[in-house]
């Protein structure tokens, strides 16, 4: 009998396994899949309702552009990550320790860790507009932040990071010659020092739309919204890409690695496509804007590495949840959504492999989930789970009929 039980347990723990990593698993919601939640809009809907929205879309990760309070304490008991934001405008009090400690004491303590609170960024594309001040005011007041968290407990449960643009780059193809503009070098190389001894990931905002609207005739539109096409091998390192934001990450690592930091992370902290833009603004269109994203998703269901990663998958906060009326510049600023503000979808992008069943609704009036291939996928899922429960059960019948 003791021979028999141990038979059983071996079967058990191998079916489980089996179990674990079938389909059933995307049940569980994308892990390296996330949202930018905006809010320049004087038409969006309450935090309380958006974390409603999310939730049904089984979205676990989201990205806020402050520490608005509503909806940090909305958020809370929620299954939601958060990654708030320090604003541009108060780094340089918060390069006083003492500033930074009030802010996260202010800011952070209060709602964590019933909201999930999991990345602090410190200011946003701070290089962009070659403000040395205002660069010069970064990495102090992320030490400070950092340090705070580390007086407070909280240091081994939230990261600090600042998203960059990839104007940053000098260089980005092929992949292979990513590299920084020369007059970024003193600073990156602080910002890469701290991310590296704190764990941190470096955060890049990649955009494939602005690429292509730079130089329509040049680049090739599959390539760029990662459709079928027969994309392009660097010449250096042999690696094969289909899809250009892969190809703008890995040149990102590949200057991060040229500062002597191979080790650090890279993740897409905003990617995404506008749904509309001005006369000028080429590519700009709802169908372009939905087979970008859709795309995206589908790579994140894979749960996929860039060709010079491919065993680290790739994490992604697409921009944005909603379209927002408030946001200055071109038309393509305030239009890149999935969602209206009053809760109907832009377009449909498919993620309801990872939402709740509903009814099939046009794009126009459809509310809270996508609505593409969800029955099918539920339906896999859930054939996989009654499939391995069926071999379960007649792998213990099998053995008991041996041996009795």
């Amino acid at each position: 009998m003791a021979n028999f039980n141990s038979r059983i347990s071996i079967i058990h723990t191998f079916l489980v396994c089996s179990l674990y990593f079938s389909d059933f698993g995307f049940l569980q919601g994308v892990t390296s899949f996330g949202i930018n939640y905006g809010q320049l809009g004087n038409n969006l809907p309450p935090p309380d309702e958006v974390l409603e929205l999310l939730s049904s879309l089984r979205l676990t990760k989201a990205r806020i552009y402050d520490t608005n309070p509503q909806i940090l304490s909305a958020f809370a008991n929620s299954s939601v990550e958060l990654i708030v934001t320090v604003e541009n405008e108060v780094l340089a009090q918060l390069m006083n320790p003492q500033q930074a400690l009030q802010w996260v004491t202010t800011h952070i303590k209060p709602y964590f860790p019933a909201t999930k609170i999991t990345g602090i960024a410190v200011g946003n594309e701070i290089f962009t507009d070659n403000d040395k001040t205002l660069m010069s005011y970064l990495v102090p007041a992320m030490v400070s932040i950092h340090g705070a968290l580390v007086q407070l407990g909280l240091d081994s449960h939230i990261q600090v990071s600042t998203p960059t643009s990839l104007a940053i780059l000098a260089e980005s193809y092929p992949p292979s010659a990513g590299s920084f503009k020369n007059e970024y070098y003193g600073t990156m190389s602080q910002v890469l020092q701290f991310l590296s001894s704190t764990k941190s990931p470096f955060w890049v905002n990649a955009y494939p739309y602005f690429a292509y609207n730079g130089d329509p005739t040049r680049i090739s539109l599959d390539y760029a919204l990662s459709n079928p096409n027969a994309g392009m091998i660097d010449p250096y390192t042999k690696l094969h890409y289909d899809n250009m934001l892969y190809a703008q990450v890995d040149a990102a690592i590949f200057a991060v690695a040229r500062m002597g930091f191979n080790g650090i992370e890279v993740r897409v902290s905003e990617t995404g496509w506008p749904s509309k833009g001005d006369a000028n603004e080429v590519g700009a269109t709802l169908e372009n804007a939905a087979v970008y994203n859709r795309n995206l998703l589908r790579r994140q269901l894979k749960n996929e590495g860039t060709p010079l990663r491919p065993n680290m998958r790739l994490e992604v906060y697409v921009f944005a949840l909603f379209n927002e009326d408030l946001k200055p510049g071109p038309t393509s600023e305030r239009n890149y959504g999935l969602y209206q503000p009053d809760g109907t979808m832009c377009y449909n992008v498919g993620l309801s492999a990872l939402s709740t069943p509903s009814t099939t609704s046009s794009t126009s009036t459809a509310t809270v989930s996508f609505t593409s291939s969800s029955t099918k996928a539920a339906t896999m899922e859930y054939q996989s789970l009654v499939y391995w429960m069926f071999v379960y059960l007649l792998t213990i019948q099998v053995f008991m009929r041996r041996l009795f």
